[in-house]
């Protein structure tokens, strides 16, 4: 009988703790922001900031070392990077506290022929996160403390199963948080550097480059020859044979053609 009760009591605390977490999950995700609430419990808002820039310059190696003190003097780094032979292409991430000035001296690099920017508010999504994050881990101590109380094995499992249900909940929330905060936290700035429109890609060939193509296309014309060559004698001397001995018979010694000639006559 007092096995029944403690489940009975223990079923009833954890409905009321997932009323709970329901209850304060849509208070966090509900249909309208207030932007003085969140600025009134001191929570700030929280945007995740992405730019594009194109830079011309006169050479793009001459901007490597540059770049390179803006990124450390910025404490931001190149997640990826692209070196072409008249350009080059960055991704770049910057703390976002540091943004607008490193996006200033960027430009200081060439002459900008492209700019764009954009801030994505995250806000609601970030707190909600955390919120749900928060309301989890308190879940999980309570459960965990039903486990010492669990009277027989079926309580025990019951409470095991949700324990592993929070704890994954908790892992892959967190990851989410984790992910999104690095974005709030550090901004992208896709950097390309290109350089003169106009450059002399092509020069007069020398005699030697001339006299190499020269060469080059009589090895061309001679492997044509062979390869025609070799046609003719694969497929030529047979169909020759075949015209030969056709010839033979309708028209040669035997001459079946005339003598069918003759009969029809």
């Amino acid at each position: 009988m007092a096995s029944a009760v403690a489940v009975r009591d223990s079923a009833l605390t954890a409905r009321s703790l997932s009323a709970k977490e329901a209850s304060s999950e849509a208070a966090l995700t509900g249909t309208g922001f207030n932007q003085e609430l969140f600025a009134e419990t001191g929570q700030n808002q929280k945007l995740v900031k992405r730019a594009e820039l194109s830079l011309r310059v006169g050479n793009p190696l001459d901007t490597e070392k540059p770049l390179a003190g803006l990124l450390s003097k910025y404490a931001a780094w190149a997640s990826s990077t692209g070196i072409y032979e008249n350009s080059r292409r960055y991704t770049l991430r910057v703390p976002s506290n540091s943004y607008a000035p490193f996006i200033a001296e960027l430009e200081t690099l060439g002459r900008v022929i492209h700019r764009s920017e954009s801030a994505e508010d995250v806000t609601l999504s970030y707190y909600d996160l955390e919120g749900r994050l928060a309301t989890k881990k308190e879940l999980l101590k309570t459960f965990q403390g039903y486990l010492g109380k669990a009277k027989d094995i079926d309580e025990i499992l019951t409470v095991e199963q949700r324990i592993a249900e929070l704890q994954q909940e908790i892992e892959w929330t967190g990851t989410e948080l984790r992910n999104l905060s690095h974005l709030v936290d550090f901004s992208t700035v896709n950097l390309e550097i290109l350089g003169p429109v106009t450059t002399s890609s092509y020069s007069t060939p020398t005699l030697g480059e001339r006299l190499g193509e020269l060469f080059g296309s009589f090895v061309d014309v001679l492997k044509e020859g062979f390869i025609v060559l070799v046609g003719l004698i694969i497929f030529g001397v047979p169909v020759l044979l075949v015209v030969v001995l056709l010839f033979w018979l309708l028209f040669g010694k035997i001459g079946l053609l005339k003598k069918l000639f003759r009969l029809v006559k």
